[in-house]
């Protein structure tokens, strides 16, 4: 069992290594070497556990995906609208890009002109926001001027570039940015809007 147990955080520090050097060099410049030396293993059980850097970054693909897909899983929490949920589940997503390297190098490697990967979160997320917005179309809570479409790139674009510039800038805050998006964007596709 000891070793059964090993063996499984051997091959989460991998992952974990592989994605800091995803998340830091991108896929193309990250080597077996860094990623072993990172997770302070062999190579010899770097290539046990994974037959190639393609292997690394499908892990971390799929371990984004996992924790993707529990973030966008969590039932709402104080407000079951439809619209309050979307905004909740975008400071979760937002605060665990933040924290969370793999959650991170996974929705990077969608990016990287070097991966061929197969999953593509940001596609899963813009799926979700659609989904939350029909339902919210539904309920009468989004209004009937807002073009769901129009909604679901803005938020899932939102998203994006509070991340992306909190990466590069350290005096932005992606929280802080997706706060006042919300602000600016809440009473404008919300149907219980004051009128003007």
């Amino acid at each position: 069992m000891a070793k059964q147990d090993r063996a499984v955080r051997t091959r989460q520090e991998l992952i974990r290594s592989a994605a800091t050097a995803f998340d830091r060099s991108g896929y193309a410049l990250s080597s077996l070497t860094e990623i072993s030396r990172g997770a302070g293993v062999s190579s010899g059980a770097l290539h046990f556990h994974f037959s190639s850097k393609q292997a690394l970054g499908s892990a971390v693909e799929e371990s984004a995906a996992q924790s993707l897909g529990d973030i966008i899983a969590l039932p709402p929490r104080e407000h079951p609208a439809p619209l309050r949920h979307l905004v909740d589940t975008s400071h979760v997503l937002a605060r665990r890009l933040d924290e969370d390297v793999v959650l991170r190098a996974g929705f990077g490697l969608a990016a990287d002109a070097t991966w061929m990967g197969d999953v593509t979160l940001w596609r899963t997320w813009r799926s979700w926001v659609r989904t939350t917005l029909t339902r919210a179309r539904q309920e009468a809570a989004l209004s009937p001027d807002v073009p769901i479409e129009d909604a679901v790139s803005a938020v899932t674009a939102a998203v994006v570039g509070a991340q992306a510039l909190g990466r590069f800038d350290v005096e932005w805050s992606p929280e802080y940015a997706l706060t006042q998006f919300w602000n600016l964007m809440l009473p404008r596709i919300s149907a219980m809007a004051p009128a003007e």
